[in-house]
């Protein structure tokens, strides 16, 4: 009996039991594991994957993390962690996992990804276009003067502060990430608030633990100085490097964290389809939870 083509294989969807095969694929790419990561996209999202023909675990997977159901359909869906195992590289694999999703069960649904610039091009193919860019950062952090510390009031949510901190995600993130962001105190080491005189919220960040380092996302804050308040006030919660992605439209906000000892690692491409750009409001949203999930 002929074995089927790689590209008849079956995809289907994975669930966190697959958690373990899809660090493997991580690992197998070049990729760190992420085992933490992987384990909150599988549960607040969907992933979808192809079981390798020859019995090791996963020939390619991704996860989509949708958002802002209206009428059961999502007003946003990020795909992300798009991944083919490299014994099965560049043999039409990652455009069957990617066409499948993007003409079939998500078709007719915006849609966001970070591109790196080995997988543009295949985007590009798939309909979606450039809307903006974001700098990896990462290096040990060095505070600055007690003033600048000072500037802004912080301090770790608590139980009561995360229906305030869904509906200002909603508003700056322009959907409703309920499903994510209510997870967000057992997934990060620290959650933070930010809020004026008046006690009014005006930020949040978290920080969780990524391999040997500690990402800083999602960052929503009203200015500059607020973002770099949550900020100090994560970062004096650990020893390790950090690492974050931000929006190069935050110019003054990247060359802080640079001057901070952070040094850039890469650029990634923010691409959308059947949506000009990202909704919500970018000028409070400076850095998201994973490039994965948008």
């Amino acid at each position: 009996m002929t074995p089927p083509h790689l590209t008849d294989l079956p995809i289907r969807a994975l669930t966190v039991d697959d958690l373990r095969c899809c660090a493997d694929l991580s690992e197998d790419r070049g990729w760190p594991r992420e085992d933490h990561k992987w384990g909150l996209l599988l549960a607040a999202g969907k992933g979808y994957g192809v079981d390798a023909p020859d019995g090791r675990g996963l020939a390619a997977a991704c996860v989509v993390t949708s958002y802002g159901h209206t009428y059961g359909k999502p007003q946003l869906a990020a795909i992300g962690m798009v991944l083919v195992a490299d014994r099965y590289a560049g043999r039409g694999l990652g455009r069957r996992l990617m066409t499948h999703l993007c003409d079939g069960t998500l078709k007719g649904i915006p849609l966001t990804l970070h591109a790196t610039p080995y997988g543009r091009p295949l985007y590009e193919e798939l309909g979606f276009t450039a809307t903006g860019q974001a700098e990896m950062l990462r290096g040990t952090f060095r505070p600055g003067p007690a003033a600048e510390r000072d500037s802004t009031a912080v301090r770790p949510a608590a139980a009561e502060d995360i229906s305030r901190i869904v509906h200002l995600d909603a508003e700056v993130f322009g959907a409703d990430r309920t499903h994510l962001i209510t997870r967000l105190p057992a997934f990060a080491d620290r959650l933070m608030v930010a809020e004026d005189r008046a006690g009014h919220l005006t930020g949040y960040a978290a920080i969780w633990p990524n391999m040997e380092t500690h990402v800083i996302g999602p960052l929503i804050a009203r200015d500059t100085a607020c973002a770099q308040a949550l900020v100090i006030g994560l970062a004096a919660t650990t020893s390790r490097p950090l690492r974050t992605d931000v929006d190069v439209r935050h110019e003054e906000f990247a060359g802080w964290l640079k001057d901070r000892g952070l040094s850039s690692v890469a650029f990634n491409v923010v691409m959308t389809r059947d949506i000009p750009g990202l909704p919500g409001d970018w000028t409070r949203r400076w850095a998201p939870l994973t490039v994965a999930a948008g």
